[in-house]
């Protein structure tokens, strides 16, 4: 038998641990986003990371950090400056493992990340994803979605109408996003057993 055939090959979809510390405040906002969502805390923190990837104004803030270049996806050149100071993740705050899964392919932008911002992979990446988690397009556009996939057509057009007529009548001078509005729901009735889908279909139905 040829050696290469003893070999074991490396599957494509192989996923490579990153386990990042970071602030607890932002281990509990990825926690909550992962109970409104129903989707696991692993899966949540890959899922934004690689939105952030993805969004200029993420790379824009990373940007203020590059040591050295950063080629983004949109062919954007950021130049580094090797007389800044890397980022360092202010002392005297609690933190938290978090454990993020990534597809070979996106460990290699995150590495490529970590070069520019002169940190090891898992310091930048847990940099990006509380840069990428405080965006709020990513956040409400990753709730969103999470939410078309559990209700039917007509309770969805049903909870635009509600947030329509909030926002048309808020004398707070203030918009209120699908996401942030849901969030809020579900923090309501997080004492409950119900699932996000069943818990917005009874509060729907109070309101009808």
């Amino acid at each position: 038998m040829k050696t290469e055939e003893k070999e074991r090959k490396v599957r494509s979809d192989k996923k490579r641990d990153i386990k990042p510390t970071i602030p607890i405040q932002l281990y509990e906002c990825v926690s909550r986003i992962s109970y409104v969502t129903n989707t696991p805390i692993k899966d949540v923190g890959e899922l934004i990371c690689k939105k952030g990837l993805y969004s200029t104004p993420v790379i824009d803030y990373l940007s203020n950090h590059f040591r050295r270049d950063y080629w983004a996806n949109n062919n954007t050149l950021y130049t580094g400056n090797v007389e800044k100071l890397p980022y360092i993740v202010p002392k005297g705050i609690t933190k938290r493992r978090i454990t993020m899964r990534f597809l070979q392919r996106d460990h290699d932008k995150l590495a490529r990340l970590s070069y520019s911002l002169d940190l090891t992979t898992s310091s930048s990446t847990g940099l990006l994803l509380e840069a990428s988690i405080k965006n709020t397009d990513i956040i409400n556009t990753f709730i969103s979605n999470s939410i078309k996939k559990e209700l039917d057509p007509n309770r969805m057009k049903q909870l635009r109408e509600i947030l329509k007529f909030i926002n048309k009548n808020n004398p707070y001078e203030e918009t209120i996003t699908l996401g942030a509005f849901v969030s809020m729901l579900m923090d309501e009735l997080k004492e409950t057993t119900f699932t996000m889908k069943e818990s917005i279909k009874r509060w729907l139905d109070d309101q009808s």
